[in-house]
């Protein structure tokens, strides 16, 4: 049991005081990062397979 309670010591020390952590601004600016980034890349997944889909529609009419 001393060695959990050590590890837990440890474990809160390193996190208080050994981790920079970002500032709120810093949290916002890299959440809008992500959420264009994701969405960019949600609208070239969509192109693609829109692409693909009308591109197999008209190979398969042919038939």
């Amino acid at each position: 049991m001393s060695k959990f309670k050590t590890y837990i010591d440890e474990t809160t020390n390193e996190l208080l005081h050994k981790v920079s952590w970002p500032t709120w601004s810093e949290l916002q600016s890299s959440a809008i990062v992500v959420a264009i980034a994701s969405v960019i890349i949600a609208m070239v997944v969509f192109a693609m397979d829109f692409t693909f889909n009308k591109g197999m529609e008209a190979i398969y009419h042919l038939f």
